[in-house]
């Protein structure tokens, strides 16, 4: 019995990996997956050598079976996949074909409308060329209708202005010897009127400089006082010793409004005296100014000789 079960084992194996064989290839052509069960009982002990051999025999027939169904499939598959190809190229060939037809007669309809609109411009044109000679024939008429109304018009004109030129020139000519007449009156009286202005003007003059004299003199006054009470101010601010005795410093100090030193300088003199000076108008930093313009006027940039006194 274990000789016969060895050789059997042997066939099913190769009849197993025959049939794993083809279902893989089948497989690979259709990428359809499809899965081929094969089953084969296991002999039993009880079986005897043919019965095992019998039932091998009959697998294999199912399986070349199965094998054939499958073939013809995959060819059924094959033919159909084809003539589906075959049916895609000939509609696209007559879509093609189709399309170029349509091309074409886009082609005609848009060559047929390009003629038909020349000769519509062309008709519209000559119309438009026909109305622009009426409009001009007509204009024409009108202009010399017109122009013999303005020569009518200029010839009446020409007649009232010869009329109203002789009435002019008769009303000038009185209008001229009354307006020399009131020339000649007003002249006089302009003159008389600029004579007596003169003379007021003159008074005005006289008393305005008088005026402006005598403030003048009061604004000097008034400078005068104030430029003594800056001197006063910066000797009560200047340290001296003796070797001061008998110099002088000229300095030129700028005021603002209220006062307040905005800048001094020295205009000459002797240096250490200068030195001195200078230092006596920064520490005062205010001076005295009068809240008068005209005054402030003199003494918002004056010059001053300072000289110690002992």
């Amino acid at each position: 019995m274990q000789q016969f079960k060895t050789p059997l084992i042997i066939s099913l194996i190769l009849h197993v990996a025959l049939v794993a064989a083809l279902v893989g290839a089948s497989f690979l052509r259709s990428n359809a997956p499809e899965v081929l069960k094969v089953t084969l009982n296991a002999p039993s002990p009880e079986e005897t050598p043919e019965e095992i051999v019998s039932a091998v025999a009959v697998d294999q027939k199912e399986v070349n079976k199965r094998i054939e169904d499958m073939r013809k499939q995959e060819e059924a598959k094959k033919r159909a996949e084809q003539e589906r190809i075959r049916e895609l190229e000939r509609r696209a060939a007559q879509a093609k074909r189709d399309s170029a037809a349509e091309a074409e007669r886009i082609k005609k309809l848009e060559q047929q409308r390009k003629a038909k609109e020349q000769e519509r411009k062309k008709a519209e044109a000559e119309a438009n060329k026909a109305r622009e000679q009426q409009r001009k024939e007509r204009e024409k008429a009108k202009q010399a209708q017109l122009e013999k109304e303005k020569a009518e018009k200029a010839a009446k004109a020409a007649a009232e202005k010869r009329r109203k030129e002789e009435e002019a020139a008769k009303k000038a000519e009185e209008e001229r010897k009354r307006k020399e007449a009131e020339a000649a009156r007003k002249a006089e009286e302009a003159r008389q009127k600029a004579i007596a202005e003169q003379m007021m003007q003159e008074q005005l003059a006289a008393e305005q400089a008088a005026r402006a004299k005598a403030r003048q003199q009061q604004v000097m006054t008034e400078v005068d006082k104030y430029k003594a009470l800056i001197a006063s101010r910066i000797q009560q601010n200047l340290l001296i010793d003796e070797s001061y005795r008998g110099k002088e410093c000229r300095l030129n100090i700028k005021l603002a409004f209220n006062g307040l030193v905005t800048s001094v300088n020295s205009l000459g003199g002797d240096k250490q005296m200068c030195d001195a000076a200078v230092r006596a108008v920064r520490r005062v930093d205010t001076l005295p100014v009068s809240k008068e313009r005209d005054v402030y006027e003199e003494l918002k940039n004056i010059n001053l000789t300072v000289r110690p006194e002992f």
